[in-house]
């Protein structure tokens, strides 16, 4: 059976989420260039890098990013708005070699879609191992605690001017969040994220990176229990 994701992020996956605009874009990105040490030229990693937004937001800011994602749909849609180089590849897997990135980024839920926690820490390691001594990683991940308490089993939203049920709900143990998007038309598509806490995070980095800021959402402000995110900032040791 194929795994959720590699079948998932195509075009209805961008019919879903069309809110996740350049402005949201722009926002992370103003947020890591106020926070590392910026400069034009920086070999920049977009990994999970999507349709783009994210590059684009940085190419206005003097460096071409590489761009990874596995689904060629969103590489695609990518191609329209950035100019970077793009590559098809699957995070476990990075064609990268390692040491060579001044910074690497991981955004917008882009990580936990793995079936084991031994798989989701070599992947981060993987991301990690991709930056110089010296160098930047930015992981943007999921409150998993505020998931845990605000979640709404049921809810609607439209996709291609047609609403869709969506479905929610926690694993038996939990650590995963899983939402089911019904269209009504047999198909019935799943996202599946692990959720991992600010502290669980911090543990998994702490072999290779100095932890220097954790914000909770796009505009910097401090994590709290109601922040929606976690953008955690490292510096390689």
């Amino acid at each position: 059976m194929a795994e959720w994701f590699a079948d998932w992020f195509g075009e209805d996956y961008l019919a879903l989420y069309p809110h996740r605009d350049e402005a949201d874009a722009e926002r992370a990105i103003a947020l890591i260039e106020r926070t590392i040490p910026w400069r034009a030229g920086l070999r920049v990693l977009d990994i999970a890098s999507g349709p783009g937004r994210h590059a684009a937001a940085l190419e206005t800011r003097g460096v071409s990013p590489i761009g990874i994602d596995l689904s060629m749909t969103l590489l695609r849609r990518a191609r329209t708005v950035t100019t970077s180089p793009l590559v098809r590849a699957d995070m476990r897997l990075l064609p990268i070699r390692p040491a060579t990135m001044d910074l690497t980024l991981n955004l917008f839920t882009s990580f936990g879609y793995f079936s084991t926690d031994e798989e989701h820490a070599a992947v981060l390691a993987g991301m990690i191992d991709t930056v110089r001594p010296g160098g930047w990683f930015v992981l943007d991940f999921l409150h998993a605690d505020r998931v845990r308490s605000t979640l709404e089993p049921e809810g609607e939203a439209m996709m291609n001017d047609t609403p869709v049920k969506i479905r929610r709900s926690l694993s038996g143990d939990e650590r995963y969040v899983i939402k089911e998007i019904d269209p009504g038309d047999g198909r019935v598509f799943r996202e599946q994220v692990r959720l991992f806490t600010p502290d669980e995070l911090r543990h998994m980095v702490a072999p290779t990176l100095d932890v220097t800021a954790v914000f909770g959402d796009y505009h910097g402000n401090p994590l709290t229990p109601d922040s929606p995110r976690v953008f955690l900032v490292g510096q390689r040791r």
